[in-house]
């Protein structure tokens, strides 16, 4: 169905804006919601733009990006908050990989 890496959600702290990737509308509305309160919380405290985009094995993985000379932008803090968010939403990001690899991907779930 895809080719290459897919955008599943992003904030960007310059536009001051949230952006979830419209072939994902049909998650349930709390996992919408949990997905926009990350993101949104993530620039509003490190700024720069955070991305969250599945690569071409499925695996979700968090993209950052910043202005050049953009001297508001912790890049440790940004790391160390990554790391809080994987640690804090395991289950929730792990459940996204797993819903895209079966839905999106056609992968077979074989419990």
């Amino acid at each position: 169905m895809y080719n290459g890496k897919v955008v599943l959600c992003g904030a960007n702290s310059y536009e001051e804006k949230y952006y979830l990737n419209p072939d994902f509308e049909q998650l349930p509305d709390h996992v919408k919601d949990e997905l926009k309160i990350m993101c949104v919380l993530y620039v509003h405290d490190v700024g720069g733009i955070l991305t969250l985009v599945y690569e071409e094995d499925g695996e979700l993985c968090f993209e950052v990006t910043s202005a050049e000379g953009d001297a508001m932008f912790d890049e440790i803090g940004s790391r160390l908050k990554i790391k809080q968010i994987q640690q804090e939403k395991e289950e929730l990001l792990r459940s996204l990989q797993l819903y895209y690899r079966v839905f999106f991907m056609g992968e077979d779930l074989d419990l």
